[in-house]
């Protein structure tokens, strides 16, 4: 009976090291390492590896907080969390108001927060079923708790996908704007944020009216928002 004791607690710990080890240990790498690729890319690249027809390849390239400009900050804000700085990866308000629209309308509205996303597109799939949720929110909170606000919007700016193999603000800059990310106007960064709900099927080299609408909407907020918005993170 005392021999199973010791080895209950050893697989137990074992258990626990392991769990900190797929989970909070790379969250904890990835506070000071550059993401230099994510989950949704190497999907991108193994889909390739089987695709029927020819796909783009995959086009990243990381950049610092200090070479994306402060336009590209605030047009994803605007566009996807205008409450990023207030809450703790969970936006319980627009988590309350979506609930609340989609029980009245057929078109579903989301409510997941800027950091819900990045650790969805960091560490797991886009399909969703009860158990990504419930893996995302334990990522979203163990980055809310481990990075700063700015270390959030800088890797989600960095892995997010604006296109068909094109993840991250520079390659999105280089890519349909001939620039840099540090060089992206108001009306540049408006148009990339505005793809953002669904970059397989919004363009931003060709944008629908839809998307031209929902960048001048984006652009409207940002000036609201103004750049205090940045300066509180």
């Amino acid at each position: 009976m005392s021999s199973r004791r010791p080895l209950g607690r050893r697989l137990l710990l074992w258990t626990l090291l392991a769990v900190l080890a797929v989970s909070v240990l790379p969250v904890l790498v990835l506070r000071v390492v550059p993401a230099w690729t994510s989950s949704f890319m190497l999907r991108y690249q193994v889909d390739n590896l089987f695709a029927a027809e020819e796909r783009p390849p995959l086009r990243h390239q990381w950049v610092s907080w200090k070479q994306i400009s402060p336009a590209a900050k605030l047009a994803v804000i605007a566009a996807e969390d205008q409450r990023f700085a207030e809450h703790i990866g969970l936006d319980f308000e627009a988590i309350g108001k979506a609930i609340e629209h989609n029980r009245h309308n057929r078109r579903t509205r989301g409510a997941s927060t800027i950091t819900q996303q990045l650790a969805k597109n960091l560490f797991l799939w886009p399909q969703r079923s009860w158990v990504r949720k419930g893996l995302e929110t334990g990522y979203t909170l163990l980055i809310e708790l481990l990075w700063p606000k700015r270390r959030v919007l800088e890797v989600y700016l960095n892995v997010i996908e604006f296109g068909p193999g094109v993840y991250g603000v520079e390659a999105a800059a280089q890519t349909y704007f001939r620039k840099h990310a540090s060089q992206l106007t108001h009306h540049e960064a408006a148009l990339l944020a505005a793809v953002l709900p669904n970059p397989a099927r919004f363009r931003v080299e060709r944008p629908s009216s839809y998307v031209e609408n929902r960048a001048a909407w984006i652009r409207a907020q940002m000036n609201r928002l103004g750049a205090a918005t940045l300066d509180a993170l």
